[in-house]
């Protein structure tokens, strides 16, 4: 007996493609690490949309940064290629871009010139495990993954907050892979995707900063990679990008699974935003083949 109704599949398209003179198939550190010692051509991390409609995002093995023109398509330009691993991205007020860098930390880069500059390299004069994403509240604090090669062998991962003063605060330091993260409208509750447990835990946040009775929102089935990317829907459903399962699952504001938009290229599936009319379609990153999928909002973003 299945705990749940099964969830109404949701069909994608290709929306975009990192185009061939941007490919160049090699083995990296990174790909050793992790991709099995595979030779890649890129892997694509963290969509956000800027003020310009044109959709950003980042390629860890390659330290490169590109924009996609509103059109889709092979239309891509690269802003900025650094000695560095970017991941999570979001676009700032003032245009720049604030990623979460594996190898560098929190790091700024400047789209007009590809400069970057760092925010926040070390934690009480330690390297950070290795950044994954971040999202940003209402009032400009700064949450973000410290994820590094945890996993339920090690679930030593940390969740922190950058409050807008430049006050550090770990928030929860027993997370075996904490991903992608997301807010809740209210800014009370945190969400995060715990990668090689499967899991979406809700976290509460408290005034003073920390964290009390954190909760399992979610165990997903099993599999051979867990929960990526996530955002939240204008109903307080939580979209979860599944690799592993080569989707994105919809649950609602209780956790129950209502939609799934299934992947019609490659099961890589990293990280999502909203973005379109009324914020009404979901944009998300094929990272195996090198694309950007795009499926219709069971509600607005």
């Amino acid at each position: 007996m299945g705990w749940f109704p099964v969830p109404k599949d949701i069909p994608t398209r290709v929306w975009a493609r990192l185009p061939d003179a941007q490919r160049a198939p090699r083995i990296c550190a990174w790909s050793r690490a992790n991709k099995a010692g595979s030779a890649i051509d890129s892997f694509l991390e963290g969509p956000c949309f800027d003020a310009q409609g044109r959709l950003v995002v980042t390629d860890i093995p390659n330290g490169r940064i590109f924009r996609i023109d509103p059109s889709g398509g092979e239309a891509w330009e690269q802003v900025a290629r650094y000695e560095g691993w970017p991941n999570g991205l979001k676009v700032r007020a003032d245009g720049s871009y604030l990623i979460t860098d594996y190898r560098r930390g929190l790091v700024r880069v400047d789209p007009r010139d590809g400069a970057v500059s760092e925010v926040l390299g070390t934690v009480r004069s330690e390297s950070f495990k290795g950044l994954n994403d971040l999202c940003i509240a209402v009032e400009g604090a700064i949450y973000f993954t410290d994820q590094g090669q945890t996993g339920l062998q090690d679930a030593s991962g940390r969740v922190y907050r950058l409050t807008a003063e430049g006050s550090l605060h770990c928030l929860i330091d027993t997370c075996p892979s904490p991903n992608g993260l997301v807010l809740d409208a209210t800014g009370r509750y945190l969400y995060v995707a715990l990668t090689r447990a499967c899991q979406v835990w809700r976290l509460p946040l408290g005034a003073d900063a920390g964290v009390s009775k954190a909760q399992l929102f979610c165990q997903l089935p099993g599999g051979v990679s867990g929960p990526d990317g996530l955002a939240i829907d204008s109903d307080g459903g939580v979209l979860v990008a599944n690799p592993g399962h080569g989707c994105v699952w919809r649950l609602d504001r209780n956790g129950i699974p209502t939609h799934r938009m299934v992947s019609c290229a490659g099961r890589s599936i990293t990280n999502l935003c909203f973005g379109g009319p009324d914020r009404s379609l979901v944009f998300i990153t094929d990272s195996e083949t090198g694309q950007i999928l795009v499926a219709e909002a069971p509600y607005p973003g």
